[in-house]
């Protein structure tokens, strides 16, 4: 095949035509074509019509889109995969329907010991306070432990309580909090943070490894179907990179990419870092091109929801308390410190503006012990930034991986959040707009099972800031809406720069590699209230198709 030069051209893969080409690319035109060849992209427009040949698959896109996959920039996929395999009680819109999904699960499962579920809404009961007593009438025999969707709390019956050695004389561990009855120092039912969750999750027998890689596969099917080839795993402990190395390296392997996030805690982290190399150089050796392992997560706060969030100033409805700090700020700067010399990349959750500062006090102590280097430090979530720290994120080079989907005014906010924080704070929530207009990079991420993993439901609310149902009229904190192709970009490019991988993926330009989402129609000219509900047709990863949504849009370079 000649390309009319005297010289004759490679034949491409695969070719996309009949559809827009949306590079992701800020002021590039807009190709009618793209070429695949080796698992990269080798041309667009007419260069890639004119690479077709009789081998080589065309796919029609039957004037939809193509464009850059999207990644997740923090996300839970092995926790989540487990989460769904015990009682449903995600879906449930009452305490009532819950304690009935979870008698029913019981009843159906006798053989099991323990009775689990995963990402029922904390604003169901007042107050987000639950009651072991209404777990007891449908379980009393056997413990009971469900996570709230933010998994920062957990509802547990009268057995579990008992198991875990919890009564009115145990003491709140530093951390956590085992909510009282309101008549006594008996606990309720409900335990908050992970210092007074993990001592009942604890006891839960785990999975077998078989089991956590079925679940991981599983999440990474739903993740390529909405068209994600990369996911940040934001919370790896030891066992769960074994996981990942099977799932990677066995059977069918994986149609997505992963960076594995080891936690590191507060309790015998220096212990602990001195592993992290090596458990990096294991996992990055044995799934090289899918598996990286450069990321350690940190929690520097908890949820505003349930008042573990640490605020700069006290709580609107409890003036006593300003939250929970789960390092001091000198143990967390020292611990950012040594990753960061390790060459490791900090991502650190925090949501309240006083888990925000000490976040940012944190990598900025790391940059003066260590010097210049390009670390990439990553604060998630940062729902709640005081003014005078918003600016430090661009000074510091701190990418903020937001999650776009809870920019909302949903019943979690409206119930849980805004009384616990007021108006002037609940003003200045969630502040994409703001943060970009300082110059700070943002990266998009759906914090799965915690919220939906689909990204396009996640970029309708970046740009509406509305509900689904359309509310309020003009969005809510309206000044902090973006437009669509900002909002893709975050999803997709962001994800790669958090990534390290800015020259791998994230942009449709010849060289990089074929990290591709088909979507039904082009989301840029989509009504915004529309985007939530745009078909993926297709995804492919190094331009092997991961998913396919039946569409019959292939066909041989012959038939063109």
């Amino acid at each position: 095949m000649s390309d009319g030069k005297g010289t004759t051209a490679m034949q491409a893969d695969i070719v996309f035509t009949r559809g827009t080409i949306r590079t992701g690319a800020a002021d590039g035109p807009t190709p009618d074509a793209l070429a695949v060849t080796d698992g990269r992209i080798s041309a667009l427009g007419a260069r890639a019509l004119d690479a077709r040949g009789s081998d080589t698959v065309v796919v029609d896109l039957q004037g939809g889109a193509l464009l850059p996959a999207f990644g997740d920039g923090h996300a839970h996929p092995v926790m989540g995969g487990l989460g769904l395999l015990g009682a449903p009680v995600r879906e449930c819109t009452s305490v009532e329907e819950i304690v009935e999904a979870v008698r029913d699960w019981a009843d159906r499962h006798p053989e099991a010991e323990w009775i689990t579920g995963d990402g029922f809404d904390a604003w169901l009961a007042p107050g987000g306070r639950f009651d072991a007593h209404w777990l007891d009438r449908a379980v009393p025999d056997r413990p009971v432990v469900l996570r709230t969707m933010d998994h920062h709390t957990a509802w547990v019956n009268s057995e579990a309580l008992r198991r875990a050695g919890f009564s009115a004389g145990t003491p709140d561990p530093d951390g956590g909090e085992i909510v009282r009855r309101k008549d006594s120092a008996e606990p309720l039912g409900t335990l908050r943070e992970f210092a007074a969750v993990l001592p009942v999750l604890d006891l839960v027998p785990r999975p077998s490894h078989d089991a956590q890689v079925d679940a991981l596969r599983a999440t990474a099917a739903r993740f390529a179907a909405s068209g994600v080839t990369w996911v940040q795993d934001a919370w790896v402990e030891p066992h769960h990179a074994d996981v990942w190395i099977t799932a990677a390296t066995s059977g069918p392997g994986l149609p997505i990419r992963a960076d594995l996030g080891f936690f590191l805690g507060p309790e015998h982290w220096r212990e602990r870092v001195g592993r992290l190399a090596a458990e990096r150089e294991r996992v990055e050796g044995a799934a090289p091109g899918l598996l990286t392992a450069h990321t350690v997560k940190f929690f520097a706060d908890g949820v505003i929801e349930s008042g573990t969030a640490a605020l700069l100033e006290p709580y609107t409805d409890c003036p006593h308390s300003h939250g929970i700090a789960n390092w001091t700020p000198t143990e967390l700067a020292d611990a950012v410190t040594a990753i960061d010399a390790l060459g490791l990349q900090p991502h650190i959750h925090a949501l309240g503006d006083g888990g925000v500062r000490v976040a940012l006090d944190a990598v900025e102590a790391a940059a003066a012990a260590n010097g210049p280097r390009d670390r990439r430090p990553v604060i998630a979530h940062a729902q709640l930034i005081h003014p005078a720290d918003l600016p430090r994120f661009a000074e510091l080079g701190v990418i903020a991986n937001l999650q776009p989907l809870w920019a909302q005014p949903d019943r979690l906010m409206t119930d849980l959040i805004l009384p616990k924080i007021g108006p002037k704070r609940g003003a200045r929530q969630y502040q994409v707009a703001a943060l970009l207009a300082s110059g700070a990079r943002i990266a998009f991420g759906s914090d799965w099972p915690v919220t939906d993993h689909e990204p396009l439901r996640g970029i309708a609310t970046a740009v509406t800031r509305q509900t689904p149902e359309g509310f309020p009229d003009g969005g809510w904190l309206p000044q902090e809406r973006i437009d669509t192709a900002t909002a893709l970009a975050a999803y997709s490019a962001g994800c790669a720069y958090q990534a390290f991988e800015e020259e791998e993926w994230g942009v449709l330009r010849p060289g990089m590699r074929a990290d591709l989402v088909h979507l039904a129609a082009d989301p840029v000219e989509t009504a915004p209230r529309d985007l939530a509900r745009l078909p993926v047709l297709g995804t492919w990863l190094a331009g092997r198709r991961t998913h396919d949504s039946g569409t019959p849009e292939t066909v041989s370079a012959t038939r063109r």
